[in-house]
C-alpha cells in the first residue's frame, strides 16, 4: 500500500487570479420563496446533459439565495447581455434589501415555474431542482429543464474576466 503524498497548500489569492483567466457568461438567478423573489447573479452555470435536458449552477452556502432556491425546489435562469451590465452589479451587491430588489428590473413571470425571469434576457430558462450536492462553501444545484426562451436577434453578451465585465461582441 502507498502512502499518500502530501498536497502542498494553495494559496487562494492565486487561486482566485487563475480562475479570473477563465472567462465566463454572467446570468441572474431567480427563485420565490417565503412569499419573496430572490435573485443573485451568478457565472457558475453549466449545461450538464441533453437527456434529461439538465444545468447546474454554483450557490455559496452562506448567501441569502442557497436557502431560497433550496427551499422553492425550482429556479431561473436569465442569462444577460452587456447592456444588462447594471442589473448584474445590483444583484451582486451584498447587503442589498432582499424586499423590492428587482423592483427597478424589468422581468416578467416564467409560464412554467412562476420564477421571475429577466426582460431582455438572451436566453432564460426555468428549473426544477433534481439534486443538492454539497461541495465546500458552495451547493452545487441541479435542475431539470422545464422551460426555455432564446432572443433571436441577441446584442454582445455580458462575460466577467479578470473580475470585471465586459462585453463580447
Amino acid at each position: 500500500m502507498s502512502t499518500p503524498v502530501p498536497t502542498p497548500a494553495v494559496d487562494t489569492d492565486q487561486f482566485r487570479l487563475a480562475m479570473g483567466r477563465f472567462a465566463t457568461g454572467v446570468t441572474v438567478l431567480t427563485t420565490r420563496s417565503g412569499g419573496h423573489d430572490h435573485a443573485m447573479t451568478a457565472n457558475a452555470l453549466t449545461s450538464v446533459s441533453i437527456d434529461p435536458l439538465l444545468v447546474l449552477v454554483c450557490v455559496e452556502v452562506d448567501a441569502r439565495f442557497h436557502d431560497a432556491v433550496t427551499e422553492a425546489g425550482i429556479w431561473g435562469v436569465s442569462i444577460l447581455g452587456a447592456e444588462q451590465r447594471p442589473v448584474a452589479q445590483w444583484l451582486s451587491t451584498q447587503g442589498r434589501p432582499l424586499h423590492g430588489q428587482l423592483d427597478r428590473i424589468p422581468h416578467h413571470r416564467g409560464g412554467a415555474t412562476g420564477v421571475a425571469l429577466l426582460d431582455g434576457a438572451m436566453a432564460t430558462i426555468e428549473c426544477r431542482t433534481t439534486q443538492v450536492h454539497p461541495a465546500g462553501d458552495h451547493s452545487i444545484v441541479v435542475g431539470e429543464v422545464v422551460s426555455l426562451s432564446s432572443n433571436e436577434h441577441p446584442a454582445a453578451a455580458l462575460v466577467y474576466y479578470r473580475s470585471r465585465y465586459e462585453a463580447l461582441k
